[in-house]
This record gives C-alpha cells, sequence and structure tokens, in this order.
C-alpha cells in the first residue's frame, strides 16, 4: 500500500475542496441509506402493531413517511453530488500528475530524453496513468466512506437500540470485513498486475504487427507473429478469468457476511424484545440496518481487484519517489594523464573501424544502408550505450551531459523544425543574439535566402514547410551550430 501513498497524496492535494466534498457527500450517502431501510423497517412494524392493537387511527403515520421521502430523495440527490465532485477532482489529479511528469522530464539529460522517446514507453506511460484513475475512486474513498459509515452507524445504533446490538453489528461486520478483502487483495495482486503488463505488450505488439506488415509478409512470419500475439491474449484471459473469479468468490462471501450479520442481529433483538429491554419497532432496526451496511461493502471488491493494477502503475511511473541525485561528474581534462601531449580529438577501437582525429582533422564515414552508421553516431552522441569510443581521452559516459553538449553536437538525418518563425526554431533552448543567428546562416550559405523571405521573422510551416528539403537540413546545422 506504500507504493500508492505517494500518489494518493498528489490526488488529494490537486482538488482538496472538492475531494472533501465529494468524501463527506459518499459517507451522507450511506448513511442515508441505512437510516432510510432503518426508518422503513421500523415504520412498518410500528404500524402493523398500532393496527393488531387497534390503535392505527391514532398512529402518526405522516412523520414517519415525510422521513422516508426525504431520505430517499435526499441519497439520490447526494450521490448525484458525490459523483459530480469526485469524478471532477480525480480528473484534476490525473491532469496535475501529467503536467508533473512531463515537467519531470525537462531535468533529464539527452540520454534519459532519448529512452523516453519510444513509443513502447510512451505507450507504457499512458496506460499507467489511465489505471490510477481509479485509486481514489475505487479504492480510497469506497475504504474511507464505508469505515466511517459503520463507525456513526455504531454511535446511532447504540443511541436509538442499545450498545449490544451496536456492538454486534460493529464486532460482526469490520473484522469479518477486511479479512475477505484481505484475502481477495492476496489472490488479485498478481493476476492483476500481470493482465496489465500484458495487456500494454499486447497492444504494443499489435501496433508493431501493423507497422511491419509488409517485411513480415515478405519474410512469411505473419503467421508466426499472430500466433505470438495470440498466446499473449491467452494469458491475459487466464489471469482475467482468476480475477474474476477471485471477485465472485469475494461477492459470495460478502453476501454470506451480510446475511449472519443480519440473521445474528435478527435473533438478538428478538432475545432483547422477549427480555423487556425494548420494543418489537426498535428492535427490528438492527435487522434492517444491517442489510443497508451492506452497501459500504460491494463497492470495495473492485478497487481491490484493481489494487496490483494499480500498485504496478505506480511503481513505473515512480511519482514520489526520492531519487538520490546524481552527484555532477567532474569535467575531464583534455589531456591524458599519463602523457604531455593532448589526445585526440575522437579515438575509435570498434572492430572492424580504428581512427582517431586530430583537432582541424575531418572524416567521412559511409557504408551501405543497415551497416551501422547512425548507430555509432549515437554512441559518439552518448546517445546510446558504448564501447571503443574516447572523445579527448574518455568515454562518452564518463563526460557530464552538459560538458559533452559543447564538445559534440549531433544533426540526425530527419531534423524537426516547428510551425513558427526562423527566429523561434533557433531559440528553442535560449535567447540567441541576433548577430550569431546571422552568422550562423552565413555559415551554411542561407543567410541570403531568409533575407529574401523576410528575415527572421519569417514564418515557416510544420516540419519546415516553405523550404526545400536541402534548405531545411541546413537550417537545422544553423541551428545546432
Amino acid at each position: 500500500m506504500k507504493t500508492l501513498f505517494p500518489i494518493i497524496r498528489m490526488i488529494l492535494a490537486a482538488a482538496p475542496q472538492a475531494m472533501m466534498r465529494g468524501a463527506v457527500l459518499s459517507v451522507l450517502v450511506l448513511l442515508m441509506g441505512a437510516a432510510l431501510l432503518g426508518l422503513s423497517g421500523w415504520f412498518i412494524t410500528a404500524t402493523g402493531l398500532a393496527g393488531i392493537a387497534g390503535l392505527g387511527i391514532a398512529f402518526d403515520v405522516f412523520r414517519p413517511s415525510a422521513g422516508v421521502r426525504f431520505l430517499a430523495l435526499g441519497r439520490t440527490a447526494a450521490r448525484y453530488g458525490e459523483r459530480v465532485f469526485t469524478h471532477d477532482a480525480t480528473l484534476r489529479a490525473l491532469a496535475f500528475l501529467r503536467v508533473r511528469l512531463l515537467r519531470r522530464q525537462v531535468w533529464l539529460d539527452s540520454r534519459a530524453l532519448s529512452r523516453l522517446r519510444s513509443e513502447a514507453v510512451l505507450t507504457r506511460i499512458i496506460a499507467d496513468v489511465d489505471a490510477l484513475d481509479g485509486v481514489v475512486l475505487r479504492l480510497l474513498l469506497p475504504a474511507v466512506a464505508a469505515l466511517a459509515t459503520h463507525l456513526i452507524v455504531f454511535l446511532a445504533i447504540g443511541w436509538l437500540a442499545g450498545w449490544t446490538i451496536a456492538w454486534a453489528l460493529l464486532a460482526g461486520y469490520i473484522p469479518l470485513a477486511v479479512l475477505i478483502f484481505w484475502q481477495l487483495a492476496r489472490r488479485s495482486i498478481k493476476p492483476s498486475d500481470r493482465a496489465e503488463k500484458e495487456s500494454q505488450t499486447l497492444r504494443r505488439g499489435v501496433i508493431d504487427m501493423i507497422r511491419n506488415r509488409q517485411s513480415l509478409i515478405l519474410d512469411a512470419r505473419l503467421d508466426d507473429r499472430e500466433a505470438d500475439l495470440l498466446s499473449l491474449d491467452g494469458k491475459i484471459r487466464k489471469a482475467a478469468q482468476q480475477l474474476d473469479r477471485a471477485e465472485r468468490g469475494t461477492a459470495l462471501a460478502i453476501t454470506m457476511l451480510v446475511t449472519l450479520v443480519a440473521a445474528f442481529a435478527l435473533g438478538l433483538g428478538g432475545w432483547l424484545v422477549a427480555q423487556g429491554v425494548m420494543g418489537p419497532a426498535v428492535g427490528v432496526i438492527g435487522i434492517f440496518v444491517a442489510l443497508a451496511l451492506a452497501e459500504t461493502l460491494m463497492p470495495l471488491r473492485r478497487g481491490i481487484a484493481d489494487y496490483g493494477k494499480m500498485a504496478g502503475a505506480a511503481k513505473r511511473i515512480g511519482y514520489g519517489e526520492k531519487a538520490d541525485p546524481e552527484k555532477p561528474k567532474p569535467t575531464p581534462p583534455l589531456c591524458h594523464e599519463n602523457a604531455g601531449a593532448s589526445p585526440p580529438v575522437l579515438a575509435i577501437r570498434k572492430a572492424p573501424l580504428t581512427f582517431m582525429i586530430e583537432p582541424g582533422e575531418a572524416i567521412a564515414l559511409t557504408g551501405a544502408s543497415g551497416s551501422g552508421k547512425t548507430s555509432l553516431l549515437m554512441e559518439i552522441a552518448g546517445l546510446a550505450e558504448s564501447s571503443g569510443i574516447a572523445i579527448f581521452g574518455r568515454a562518452p559516459a564518463d563526460w557530464p551531459d552538459s560538458s559533452l553538449r559543447d564538445l559534440v553536437t549531433m544533426v540526425p538525418q530527419r531534423s524537426v523544425l516547428l510551425a513558427g518563425t526562423i527566429r523561434e526554431n533557433f531559440n528553442l533552448a535560449a535567447d540567441v543574439p541576433e548577430s550569431a543567428l546571422w552568422q550562423a546562416l552565413a555559415a551554411i550559405s542561407l543567410d541570403a535566402v531568409i533575407r529574401e523571405r523576410g528575415g527572421l521573422d519569417a514564418p515557416l510551416g510544420e516540419a519546415g514547410a516553405g523550404l526545400s528539403g536541402g534548405q531545411a537540413q541546413r537550417l537545422a546545422l544553423a541551428r545546432a551550430s
């Protein structure tokens, strides 16, 4: 449960007033339900006894019937308000969670950000955030409302019908209900988490199969891929069946618990009436209230059954974890520790490549498609795990990210230009003096073209629409410089 505490704190802090109003209305709904059934039971029994005694004409039926109508209408209105407030607060909290997650990525270095670009990672994050929408609505709020309702009913029954019946209801429900839900959590936590993980894997697999359908068909691997996905779907169905059996078993246990508590309240109330401790009309209140309290338990089934999914999502998102900030790596010296000469700017010792680049030198890397040119550039830029690469004598991973960016700049083949002005595309990271912008444009012979188009405030369309492909790539080079 401690895994969900940071998420719960965040959700409660996102819209505390709306959540508090929703919680109060949730308790009010349950209390009105118990009061409605208890008053109805008392009213029916009292009118029956008055009729048998021949006192029906003198019995006041107006105020109890008005109370029944008030509780019925009030319960409906409170239920509506509770749904509005709690859903609104939860949606606000989930929006807040998404913003916090995005803000947290700002502090990541380029290596970590490059790992987040995978569609698999993005799909997982979206699914995990969606899985957390039930933390409050299906788990926290029903549990708090149920406990508060039982305590308030305990005090009310003790005052109206005696503490014997009140203790019987409290002791009959709370310990056994906790045991039932503990068994449900124990049986469902692994299948729930497994079903969520496998569902995310299945979604990614279907997307990959659709995207790569042509290569799968040409390689005659479409049937194998389909069989893998069907096997994965079978695992999800098996986990769902385990969850369904656990939840249906819990529903049966709750039904039996309600029946036993109501039967015990009936026997205890009859014995107290026979002893002359209370009248028959008061004695039946405990029976109907015991039946009404079943409403406090049923909503918890779904939330506890999904606890494994929620806990797994909270772990993967890692919200609220106190990650120890890494100590900044010292900037390595630009020379060998055991030699007086400066090391080469870049040294590659990866079979079958072995070369060095000294200051002032340039090299062109050529090769067939798929031979690993882009992979090597990603390793040099520190965006992938590398070996056999040294920049000024140090591996890319040994450099602080900010220092590495001062030394290495990589412009991928598919560079991104945003819709906006040329100046805005240059100033993505920081405001650059206009003179420096024109100097960069002149270095790639694009300054004349930009002046003809209206200067730095000339608009560009999405992905650099308005420039040719070569001009867009040159502009990306100027931005990187």
